[in-house]
């Protein structure tokens, strides 16, 4: 019983220890980010997004249902929708 809580212990250090800081986009990466934006909504293309959150990139798939401008984030045909500042990378399926 008493390793219990060891091992919680060691979990969340491992998982402070993973964290990296956000990476720094240029206005270069950002026209890329909406191009892509753009053209997997007027198209319905499926696309894979890497965003950051919480110290860690995570990766996602879907086509774009919406664009919202006054929350500034994305929803995916997933249902689930990503604020768009946390969006890093777009590509194409």
């Amino acid at each position: 019983d008493a390793l219990v809580g060891y091992h919680s212990l060691l979990e969340e250090m491992r998982y402070r220890l993973g964290k990296k800081e956000k990476p720094m986009l240029s206005d270069d990466d950002y026209q890329e980010l909406n191009w892509k934006l753009e053209q997997a909504l007027r198209e319905s293309r499926e696309i894979e997004i890497r965003y950051y959150v919480d110290g860690y990139i995570r990766f996602t798939f879907g086509s774009v249902k919406k664009v919202d401008y006054q929350k500034k984030c994305i929803v995916l045909s997933t249902s689930e929708a990503l604020k768009a500042e946390d969006i890093i990378e777009i590509r194409f399926v």
